[in-house]
């Protein structure tokens, strides 16, 4: 049986976006703001090699600790703060139902 969840992602303009999300189709935040048509770009496809999803973690979700690959690549960033993940390796699973986060600017 699927389970949807809620995230609330905040645009660059400070517009909420109240998303829902299968929690059984392996999809992560960046492809989840893709399908509603936010402006993510996810230009590496997903695999920790750009920052064109960088996000900003505004809630208080227990989330895995990040990869050498998302650290690498978030310190090559530009506009990172402490709570910067790539949306890219935040997977939708029931843990993270109510996630609140805010898109984070981009680069060019």
């Amino acid at each position: 049986m699927s389970l949807e969840i809620s995230i609330e992602v905040t645009d660059r303009e400070g517009m909420v976006h109240i998303l829902t999300a299968p929690t059984d189709m392996n999809l992560n935040l960046m492809e989840v703001c893709k399908m509603y048509e936010l402006p993510v770009k996810g230009e590496c496809g997903g695999m920790a090699m750009c920052a064109t999803c960088q996000v900003y973690v505004e809630s208080l979700h227990p989330l895995p600790p990040q990869s050498d690959d998302e650290i690498d690549m978030l310190d090559q960033a530009f506009f990172v703060q402490e709570n910067s993940r790539l949306g890219c390796q935040i997977q939708v699973t029931t843990e993270i139902d109510g996630l609140r986060v805010k898109l984070a600017p981009e680069s060019d």
